[in-house]
């Protein structure tokens, strides 16, 4: 196992604003692929090659669950998986590098 492996809690109450959201898809055509990914990097970061993870307000999530369709075909998948409570995320293999980039979403 690697120093990376962190606990996330997710409280499911009114006043938590936070939601842990893993974003996984599979887009056949590149230009949408290369489109999607641009978009979640304004709301998370990258966990794999098809693969985001985001600690984002419900007003996101929503946000983000309007603009998702736009990139799926019926040949397409995109899942939004919500984790709400307790959780441990355990990684082994090669280390994620969380490159933090300047994106702007508009």
């Amino acid at each position: 196992m690697e120093d990376y492996n962190y606990f996330f809690d997710i409280a499911d109450n009114p006043e938590n604003d936070k939601v842990f959201v893993l974003i996984i898809y599979d887009i056949i055509e590149n230009k949408k692929r290369i489109k999607l990914s641009k978009m979640l990097l304004g709301y998370g970061f990258r966990i794999q090659k098809s693969a985001f993870e985001a600690v984002i307000s419900k007003k996101k999530y929503n946000e983000l669950l309007e603009r998702l369709p736009a990139y799926a075909s019926a040949a397409d998948s995109i899942k939004v998986y919500k984790i709400i409570g307790r959780g441990q995320v355990v990684s082994f293999g090669k280390a994620e590098e969380n490159k933090n980039e300047d994106v702007i979403v508009i």
